[in-house]
């Protein structure tokens, strides 16, 4: 066969394992739907300004293998996600901390916003969270639930709170320090230039075909590789001869606007349904701004439906159990699953690097 390794998709975990596929001295095939490297982190520079063309991506890890990792193909600039929250017309800061605390309810110390997120979350009376509304007064109470949780997380789920599982809600920190720095993480940042750079960088050495469906030519690309590497959706590789597995969606609206700013900021989240999209992103602010233009990005969550890009797997127990089918089919036919789609998980970026790393260990 003319390759070793036919990697479907070249996202992140596509790439980090054709690097080290490559430096192995294996003979690699990188076979992509889109016409583009880079998957979702994909980046356009556009007047000067880098544009993340499939919503925001900001790299974080406390992992210093992955770090050093990146760092090899990129120069990661300074930036610290801060967003903020508009709540009809009200700004509020993100992650939750003393600065939004205060804007709520202003109070200056830990010890005053305690003492009301202890009324509140004792008023409910929760035991054992069984959705994620309860979850969430369970951790901050109703104010807080009723203005920057309840609206937008039904926006972005397209479901009531009360059908979420509690899980969901676990991601979002809660600190009594007045820090906006949203993650916790070690390191952070944007590779100066995007994260298209970045990529290519890592597919080097590799034959890359854009455009091109490794599910409608299979035939074709597994004649040409001995082994396959596949970062897709595991019910499309098989045809959904299971069923489908659930996801959501995004569609994105993005404008260039002749005025040096338009928020202020990189992301602002909107948290009621008086607005259709969850947030807007503000591309000049993920760099070091300055361009005399700026362009922006609204962001709306949507149903999945066949054609859409499948961003959020839905991860409760019936699509789970479904997953786990395709997984245990791809074992049985040869493949190997990875990634964010492959795996059927929500991975932060680091998660996904981590695991294609892993994988190339074993393997290579």
């Amino acid at each position: 066969m003319k390759y070793d390794y036919l990697v479907v998709g070249a996202g992140l975990f596509g790439a980090a394992f054709t690097c080290e596929a490559v430096k192995k001295g294996r003979k690699v095939l990188v076979v992509e739907k889109r016409g583009h490297a880079g998957g979702n982190v994909y980046t356009e520079t556009i007047e000067g300004i880098t544009v993340h063309k499939y919503g925001a991506h900001i790299f974080h890890t406390s992992d210093d293998e992955v770090w050093q990792y990146v760092n090899s193909f990129a120069k990661f600039n300074g930036f610290v996600n801060s967003p903020l929250a508009n709540y009809r017309g009200e700004i509020y800061h993100l992650p939750f901390n003393m600065n939004t605390f205060r804007e709520m309810w202003g109070v200056e110390t830990a010890d005053e916003a305690k003492a009301i997120i202890a009324r509140q979350v004792a008023a409910e009376n929760i035991k054992e969270p069984k959705n994620l509304e309860e979850q969430a007064l369970s951790m901050v109470g109703r104010d807080v639930y009723e203005k920057l949780v309840k609206e937008y997380t039904e926006k972005q789920w397209g479901r009531d709170c009360r059908d979420l599982p509690p899980f969901i809600i676990k991601r979002l920190p809660v600190r009594f320090t007045y820090d906006n720095n949203y993650f916790n993480d070690k390191y952070q940042g944007i590779p100066e230039g995007g994260y298209t750079p970045m990529i290519e960088k890592m597919l080097c050495g590799a034959d890359v075909a854009l455009s091109s469906d490794f599910t409608e030519n299979r035939a074709y690309y597994e004649g040409l590789a001995g082994r396959v590497i596949y970062s897709g959706s595991p019910d499309g590789l098989f045809g959904y001869k299971f069923g489908r597995l659930g996801y959501r969606s995004l569609s994105f609206e993005t404008e260039m606007l002749d005025q040096e700013d338009f928020q202020g900021n990189a992301v602002v989240n909107y948290t009621s349904h008086a607005v259709p999209f969850t947030r807007i992103i503000e591309h000049k602010y993920f760099g070091y701004g300055g361009q005399p233009k700026t362009i922006v990005t609204r962001e709306y969550p949507k149903k999945y439906e066949s054609g859409d890009e499948p961003y959020y797997p839905i991860n409760d127990a019936t699509n789970d159990a479904l997953a786990a089918k395709y997984a245990e089919e791809a074992r049985k036919s040869g493949y190997i699953l990875g990634g964010r789609l492959g795996d059927y998980k929500y991975y932060d970026m680091d998660k996904t690097l981590k695991k294609a790393l892993a994988l190339a260990r074993e393997i290579l």
